[in-house]
């Protein structure tokens, strides 16, 4: 074999290591998550929005909630019979509204028990969807996030309250039509959030969740912690299965030539 045969040899090896360890990883989740079907009784939906490595040259794509994730998420709830539990995994920073309210109010309509199991983080529409479970089961660790709306860069909270501070007579038209879309986008989403709490809390508590979560009581991405989510009165719980712990590991971010963190990954305890 000449050197020019050995070289392309080893490019195309190279190029095709990455789908392997791909596909490897593909198959452990999808036998990781039969595994919790069966021990739970349920349907097992991820969704999880990481970096991901895409194809052999390794390009980072950012992901968030968007139209496709709606579609097969409701494909998913449509191939589940009416009774039999949902379990839905969330990692996410968030996404389009519409599309996080149409997951969520699938989830609502379903008649089984849904739950949503929330390892790391699921901010924004990711808290939208988890509204709509019956049980939220967080990590101690893991964290919930406001679900007030954004208007391109500006949160739409902020376009209001510059209307109480300023002299509408000196905003330019731009920023009174950008306040005019705010106000309506905030009173649809604090409604929104309303419809999905009120059969599971009492009235006035869901009003006040809803009004909370909705008009800008925080920064966007303010973190809401287990404890703080207990103290609001959301029915969140701590109690989350290992496996789904595991099956985060399986979603890995972008291989990088220095790891930012490095442990032994064996358990330790106290000799």
């Amino acid at each position: 074999m000449t050197f020019n045969e050995l070289f392309w040899l080893f490019f195309m090896l190279a190029a095709m290591q990455p789908v392997l360890k791909q596909r490897m990883i593909e198959a452990a989740r999808q036998k990781l998550i039969a595994k919790i079907e069966k021990k739970r009784g349920s349907r097992v939906i991820l969704l999880v929005h990481r970096q991901e490595t895409m194809s052999f040259l390794g390009f980072p794509v950012y992901k968030f909630i968007n139209v496709d994730d709606s579609e097969e998420v409701l494909r998913a709830i449509q191939m589940t019979d009416k009774d039999v539990p949902i379990d839905l995994i969330l990692h996410t920073p968030g996404g389009l509204v519409l599309a996080s309210l149409q997951i969520a109010r699938a989830l609502k309509k379903h008649k089984g028990k849904v739950t949503v199991f929330v390892p790391h983080c699921a901010m924004s529409g990711g808290t939208l969807i988890s509204l709509a479970a019956d049980e939220i089961v967080m990590s101690e660790n893991a964290v919930l996030g406001p679900v007030d709306p954004q208007l391109g860069e500006y949160p739409a909270a902020s376009i209001l309250k510059l209307l109480e501070q300023k002299d509408v007579n000196k905003i330019d038209d731009k920023t009174l039509i950008m306040a005019d879309v705010a106000k309506k986008a905030v009173s649809q989403l604090e409604s929104a959030v309303y419809e999905l709490l009120v059969d599971k809390y009492e009235e006035e508590k869901a009003k006040e969740l809803a009004h909370l979560l909705s008009t800008g009581t925080w920064t966007h991405d303010y973190p809401i912690t287990f404890e703080e989510a207990k103290k609001l009165g959301l029915n969140v719980s701590s109690d989350i299965p290992e496996e789904v712990m595991q099956l985060m590991s399986l979603y890995p971010q972008p291989v990088k030539k220095m790891p930012s963190v490095e442990y032994l990954p064996v358990p330790k305890h106290k000799s």
